[in-house]
């Protein structure tokens, strides 16, 4: 091809991101935006659909502009994008019938705890990999079905269409040819079988889910359709698509079983590739499809932190105690420790390994002494004992000894949590020389099918990597984890947990 251009599209929660990348997988050009987070009611977290598709519109033409690039010239698009977060449209008019429900959202905690007393949690669980929680698609989606006046009647008469958001920018960018999603997003619904790779009919009867309503599902690396050219001024191909942790750990270059990776984001996420093997988690984690470029299904075991890089926000947006995220660095490394602070950032309550949706957020410690500096770090080290929780459960599930553990996301630039991540796990952290590794591994979706990137280039080792080294002694580690399981506990809705 002469054409070895690919646009990668990163649509992630607080923001969205256009990145150009050449034959080499090097970036050329970065363009990012942030959008509205709406918040109706406590625990409830919701997005403008058709800002979502304006500042992904934005982006793509910032990022092209930066690089000077054409249109024509871009060999693919990769889609990567934040996960479980529920969109419905008409398919007539392409308008969202209510605002987009988020993945953080708790509004359906109730519902889930219905149906777990009425013993639908292990069904769920054995055909999705899924805990019946309210953090996946399905209750969002019946809860716009039965509460949106007239949104029941249309679905079931086939008018309305539902996507996660991967689904809902192709349907935009093509002018509403591309109905579809890939294994992974389809894989976090709750409405997928994981197993059969198919929607489910026993589940689509629990959530009362019209089968209409749904995206055909295809492997992450595929020829889903094209943009149209009066909506993107070109027809390019859509060529990979994958939610962001997965595209992130194929960004990593985690093709086989066993390598693992955790992205820093709004919140954390760390997988490990556990090829054709479905892991059944003990521990509180999830069982997931993982993206692959060859069409067959690959799987891995999760684990979700819901408050990372997000708590860095809250400091600076909220709290106002810094003016810019990069300034966390500079007030951690000023102080030697939290002085005994722990914050246990559970905003929207606790993901894994604890799912607990109704604990919320625990500051303790505090004494005369504690100054801005401490409660920064304290902030700073939050995600990472968050992180630790989920390995330890993710090495007792798995049976395997993680030796190292390869990093990404935006809050992994700050090197004062990468080496806290590293000390309180007592790994080996590599962070990656770029760590756009969720838009990389969109890209490398794309690029491996149209045939802009080979496999086996992928595969080779990735120069100018950062490696922090545990320096921290086992007796302190020990005292610092038990101080931060007993403030979980005091953040849990039910202390004896």
């Amino acid at each position: 091809m002469n054409c070895k251009y690919i646009l990668s599209i990163d649509q992630g929660t607080t923001s969205s991101r256009a990145v150009v990348f050449d034959g080499r997988g090097e970036s050329k050009a970065i363009a990012q935006a942030e959008y509205a987070q709406l918040y109706p009611r406590d625990g409830w977290v919701e997005h403008d659909p058709l800002e979502i598709y304006s500042s992904v519109a934005a982006v793509t033409s910032e990022a092209l502009a930066r690089c000077g690039l054409n249109r024509n010239e871009i060999a693919a698009i990769g889609i990567t994008n934040q996960r479980e977060t529920t969109i419905v449209w008409d398919k007539h008019t392409g308008s969202p019938v209510y605002n987009a429900i988020v993945w953080q959202c708790r509004r359906t905690a109730e519902v889930c705890d219905k149906l777990k007393a009425d013993g639908c949690a292990e069904t769920v669980y054995a055909k999705t990999g899924l805990p019946l929680d309210a953090y996946f698609s399905a209750t969002k989606l019946a809860w716009i079905l039965d509460n949106v006046s007239g949104a029941r009647e249309k679905a079931e008469k086939g008018d309305l269409l539902f996507g996660t958001v991967d689904t809902y920018l192709m349907w935009k960018l093509s002018a509403g040819e591309i109905f579809a999603t890939d294994y992974t997003n389809a894989s976090r619904t709750m409405l997928f079988n994981i197993h059969t790779l198919e929607w489910d009919k026993d589940l689509l009867e629990l959530f009362r889910i019209p089968c209409g309503m749904l995206p055909e599902v295809r492997p992450s690396g595929s020829l889903f359709g094209h943009t149209d050219v009066a909506v993107f001024g070109a027809r390019v191909p859509i060529a990979g698509v994958a939610g962001d942790q997965q595209s992130a750990l194929f960004g990593q270059r985690c093709f086989k079983s066993g390598k693992a990776k955790s992205t820093f984001g709004t919140g954390c996420f760390l997988l490990m590739n556990t090829g054709n093997d479905a892991v059944v988690s003990k521990h509180g984690l999830i069982t997931t499809l993982a993206a692959s470029a060859d069409g067959k299904p690959t799987y891995a075991i999760e684990g979700s932190v819901f408050v990372g890089g997000a708590i860095v926000q809250w400091l600076r947006d909220q709290m106002q105690l810094v003016r810019t995220s990069a300034e966390t660095e500079r007030y951690a490394k000023s102080v030697e420790d939290t002085l005994g602070v722990y914050i246990v950032p559970a905003f929207v309550g606790l993901g894994a390994p604890y799912w607990d949706p109704y604990a919320r957020g625990t500051i303790t410690g505090i004494t005369r002494g504690t100054t801005r500096e401490h409660f920064i770090r304290a902030a700073l080290e939050s995600i990472a004992y968050q992180v630790n929780d989920v390995l330890a459960a993710m090495e007792k599930d798995c049976g395997i000894k993680v030796d190292r553990l390869a990093v990404d996301g935006g809050a992994s630039a700050n090197n004062a949590l990468m080496q806290f991540m590293s000390d309180i796990s007592a790994l080996d952290v590599v962070r990656p020389k770029t760590i756009e590794t969720t838009a990389l591994g969109a890209a490398y979706l794309a690029g491996l099918t149209v045939g802009a990137f080979d496999m086996a280039e992928l595969e080779k080792p990735n120069d100018g990597e950062t490696l922090f080294k545990p320096n921290m002694d086992a007796q302190k580690r020990a005292k610092l984890l038990d101080g931060w399981t007993a403030a979980v506990k005091r953040a849990r809705y039910n202390d004896n947990v």
